[in-house]
């Protein structure tokens, strides 16, 4: 029941914030946000992408979700979803060359992930750097996601480590209860595994 309920809590919190990270990302890239930074219409892009994991689990596929490498087709122009919509088409008709797929090496992605990774990196010059509260975190987010292969832990760090700051420098007033939930959620998230291993649950 424990460790149901750890897997459970671990897979809600990732998917959350990867799918958080993912849509901010994506949707500066393609100049979608608003003046605060948040695109439009969030809620019902956390509904979809919701229901399109669980559709993927149930039909027993990968999950359906929102993928940062969305950035290199976005970078490309597209806008509405249409673009995905025919690259989904075209995967379904290339079912069809699935025995070719072994010919192809890994390495054939690679300029494909440098570009993305460019892409990326454009939206770091938004950040102010010379503000240790926030240059800080924003480091640990950029540098931890792909040494962990994890949006979610690269986030989590940035929460966990603003929150830290701000009490050490005397600020946690400034910081919002919402914040502190948060990271007390991300905590408990980087302690599953050790907790687990105490408790001794797989």
């Amino acid at each position: 029941m424990v460790s149901a309920a750890l897997l459970i809590f671990t897979l809600l919190l990732a998917d959350f914030f990867d799918t958080m990270g993912t849509m901010v990302a994506i949707g500066a890239e393609a100049d979608l946000l608003d003046d605060e930074g948040n695109p439009p219409n969030a809620e019902r892009i956390l509904v979809v992408d919701s229901l399109a994991a669980v559709a993927g689990g149930v039909g027993s596929v990968s999950s359906n979700t929102s993928y940062i490498e969305s950035a290199s087709g976005v970078g490309e122009g597209a806008r509405t979803g249409l673009a995905s919509v025919v690259t989904g088409v075209l995967f379904l008709l290339a079912t069809l060359l699935a025995p070719l797929v072994a010919v192809v090496p890994y390495e054939a992605a690679t300029p494909a992930l440098v570009v993305v990774g460019f892409l990326m990196m454009q939206q770091v010059r938004g950040i102010a750097w010379d503000d240790l509260d926030i240059a800080i975190p924003a480091f640990l987010t950029i540098v931890l996601m792909p040494f962990t292969y994890s949006i979610t832990a690269g986030i989590g760090a940035g929460f966990v480590t603003y929150v830290l700051i701000k009490v050490v420098r005397g600020k946690a007033s400034e910081v919002h209860p919402l914040l502190w939930i948060t990271a007390v959620l991300f905590v408990v998230y980087f302690a599953i595994d050790p907790i687990k291993s105490v408790l001794g649950v797989g």
